[in-house]
């Protein structure tokens, strides 16, 4: 979907931002390694005679816009011991506006060796071409209309996407339709804004010129859209960067053994001695779309073995990193109290850690193991205890494994609906601009409500415009774009 610039975006000397001039730039749109093809890219005034100085069929420069010719390519201009064909190529013609970067594009398909791509990219730099920054091509994009912002992240997030579910969701941005939507709050609220401050204009005559209803209809409207879009971010961090599940526990409560079962293989060595895992073995999953990093930690306990030591030493710098510590209680065991302790001094020292307290061995616990009675004494408080489970049992029942993965997904990520797909936010300077911007809806609505000031109103609207125009890139600072596009690969 074209974005809703029309125009190349320049500074105040008339000339292209970061540093883009009228130059040609070629990269490999593939990445290293053999394969049957690999994709260069050429994109700017010149790409045409570029390829055209090196290109053996067709005159390129006569053929109409997305045309695809079959020849080969020659190392031209070079002494001729080196002018020489490199390859059998198909070369395709895109010509301007109408081309993914808004300028003439030229991709050459050829066989997917390193050694010849690398060659063909030094040729067409020895021939008027320079080689593109990381990001650059999409960056053009941006800068010539053919994509807004959030749509030009969203390209890098497809790229990068670690599930289907992830990837569908930057589909979406992609579209243009997260955009939209924030882009229609923005065109209302910029022509009330615009009334409001001829209002001030006017202040004098006393007269109105803004409906205050639908301001206030509008302010309401806007302040629903950002608190949805801000509570999905959960959902979109998790999909976009993984959710870290950190399992702890005193030895032998079964940690390993829950692990396996997770990943539904055997990752760790399970074994009835204490202390069997000494280091931290992560290992990820993917479940209903969602990334899992699970990591099994060494139990937790005083122990003068220096190794097993550094182990625990380990496992609680782990637990400062999870998004979800899952601690594992041996229900069978005699010594529950100080499991109470452990759990109650955890949640005291992470208060913004969510720490799910799993009692494991559940098969275990009957009359002759004198836990029931501990309970009625007062020694294992129910509340301690979120969710049961047998880990040994959970390796062959996957019914049960689903059920604790689906309580970790309850946890860590809300579960917004893929039909919603474009209201789900990934991006952390997104997520810091809505806030922003919710924050600025809020103080417009007090404003509004008692009689504030017209200047205030008119500040508080205007921060809510320009928040959302830095997610759209109707508002742009060059540092940031810099920083969002130099995350890109060379290629793209």
């Amino acid at each position: 979907m074209q974005g809703t610039q029309p125009e190349t975006r320049r500074d105040s000397n008339g000339s292209e931002n970061l540093g883009m001039k009228s130059e040609t730039i070629v990269a490999r749109a593939t990445p290293r390694g053999a394969s049957a093809l690999s994709i260069i890219r050429v994109s700017g005034p010149n790409a045409v005679p570029v390829v055209d100085s090196i290109f053996e069929g067709k005159r390129l420069s006569a053929l109409a816009s997305h045309t695809a010719v079959v020849g080969y390519l020659r190392a031209v201009g070079e002494d001729s011991e080196a002018a020489q064909l490199i390859d059998q190529v198909v070369v395709t013609v895109f010509l301007a506006p109408h081309t993914a970067t808004g300028e003439d594009v030229v991709e050459v398909t050829c066989h997917g060796s390193d050694v010849t791509s690398d060659e063909i990219v030094r040729l067409l730099t020895l021939n008027g071409a320079r080689m593109a920054g990381p990001g650059e091509f999409t960056l053009r994009s941006f800068m010539n209309g053919k994509v807004d912002l959030a749509q030009a992240e969203a390209i890098g997030e497809m790229i990068h996407a670690r599930s289907l579910r992830s990837s569908r969701i930057s589909l979406a941005h992609l579209r243009g339709e997260y955009s939209a939507e924030l882009s229609l709050v923005r065109a209302h609220l910029l022509e009330l804004l615009a009334l409001i401050e001829l209002e001030l204009d006017f202040s004098e005559e006393d007269v109105d010129f803004a409906d205050r209803n639908r301001l206030e209809a509008l302010l309401q409207g806007a302040n629903v859209k950002m608190e949805a879009l801000l509570a999905s971010y959960r959902l979109g961090r998790a999909l976009t960067e993984g959710i870290r599940v950190v399992i702890a526990g005193r030895p032998n409560a079964g940690k390993s053994t829950l692990m396996n079962a997770l990943l539904g293989y055997e990752r760790v060595i399970v074994s009835p001695i204490p202390g069997t895992t000494r280091d931290e073995i992560e290992a990820a999953v993917t479940f209903r779309g969602i990334p899992f990093q699970f990591v099994d930690t060494a139990g937790l306990r005083s122990t003068e073995d220096v190794i097993e030591a550094e182990g625990v030493r380990r496992s609680l710098h782990s637990l400062t990193t999870a998004d979800l510590v899952l601690y594992l209680v041996d229900l069978s065991s005699q010594d529950l109290e100080q499991e109470w302790r452990t759990v109650s001094e955890m949640r005291t020292a992470m208060p913004d850690r969510t720490v799910l307290v799993v009692g494991n061995k559940s098969d275990l616990v009957d009359e002759s193991t004198g836990v029931e009675k501990a309970t009625k004494d007062g020694a294992r408080p129910e509340w301690e205890i979120d969710y049961e489970i047998s880990a040994l049992s959970m390796l062959s029942q996957e019914s049960q494994v689903t059920k604790l993965f689906e309580e970790i997904e309850r946890l860590t990520a809300l579960n917004v609906s893929l039909e919603d797909e474009q209201q789900v936010v990934t991006s952390q300077r997104h997520f810091a601009h809505l806030r922003a911007a919710k924050a600025a809806a809020e103080r417009a609505q007090f404003q509004l409500a008692s009689g504030g000031s017209g200047d205030m109103l008119s500040a508080d609207v205007r921060a809510i415009i320009e928040h959302i125009g830095e997610i759209t890139g109707e508002v742009t600072n060059e540092d940031v774009l810099s920083q969002i596009f130099s995350s890109f690969c060379i290629g793209k």
